[in-house]
């Protein structure tokens, strides 16, 4: 597991950093290694989504908007949905359609649409007028703030956790858990803020420390909540010692949507 991180980590650090094509095809392989997952979650379920075509749909999305910067992802949004709507017409076994359909677009909008605000992030100086260099600290302070929450959590749960969080979906998780992970990701995000992002006031900070706490966690309890009832303990072994991309990367895809649009709409504005 420390090896697994101490591999990733200086390899997110230094790609980020450069930022462009490079950064947009290491977010692309996640989100392909991600959707895989998915689709093969679902047919663990016993459905039967579209899974090449959402693949191939997810991969396409942080292309399209790296190019765009998101101007038109509405467009290829609207061409996927009516594309694997259409398929449903030539299958030979009918029946379940809603099943199928469904399934296809809720891993292309669960991974794929939530993950490419990764890219979003990065590219955000282009769309704020500001040094592209600033887009590296955005995505430093997404994973921090998340990876300090799940840090946190897992540290102060396992010490003193006692009251359950939400037992029905996931029993491991506690109060005390959420209390230290928000803790522990003040604590983060002021680091970033001392390294990265000197313009963040201190308010700005603790309630996006905040906010990434409560959005992160519905994001892991999300997951948890896919897992149980697909009855498998992790979403794959793709990560040794992580499980799978969708088990380390879960809060990150509800985080990074949510710092983007406070950073774009009421912070950068």
């Amino acid at each position: 597991r420390l090896l697994m991180a101490a591999i990733f980590i200086p390899c997110l650090l230094l790609i980020a950093r450069r930022g462009g094509i490079y950064y947009l095809v290491l977010i692309d392989l996640i989100l392909l290694v991600g959707l895989y997952e998915f689709y093969g979650m679902m047919r663990a379920k016993g459905l039967s989504p579209y899974r090449a075509v959402g693949i191939l749909s997810g991969i396409a999305i942080p292309w399209y908007i790296f190019f765009q910067q998101g101007i038109y992802a509405n467009f290829l949004l609207s061409l996927i949905f009516i594309g694997i709507m259409t398929m449903e017409l030539f299958r030979r076994e009918k029946g379940l359609a809603v099943y199928h359909i469904s399934v296809t677009l809720f891993g292309v909008f669960y991974v794929a649409w939530l993950g490419s605000h990764l890219v979003l992030l990065r590219e955000l100086p282009h769309l704020a007028g500001l040094d592209y260099s600033a887009g590296f600290g955005f995505v430093v302070m997404s994973f921090a703030l998340t990876w300090c929450y799940d840090t946190g959590a897992y540290t102060v749960g396992r010490m003193i956790g006692r009251h359950k969080l939400c037992p029905s979906i996931s029993p491991g998780k506690t109060v005390e858990g959420a209390v230290g992970g928000v803790i522990f990701s003040i604590a983060g995000i002021m680091i970033v803020r001392a390294l990265l992002t000197p313009f963040l006031s201190v308010i700005e900070a603790c309630l996006l420390a905040v906010g990434s706490s409560i959005i992160g966690q519905i994001g892991d309890l999300v997951e948890s909540m896919l897992k149980r009832d697909v009855r498998i303990k992790d979403s794959s072994g793709t990560i040794p010692g992580h499980g799978g991309v969708l088990d380390r990367f879960d809060s990150l895809l509800f985080t990074a949507p949510m710092i983007y649009y406070s950073l774009k709409y009421f912070i950068l504005d």
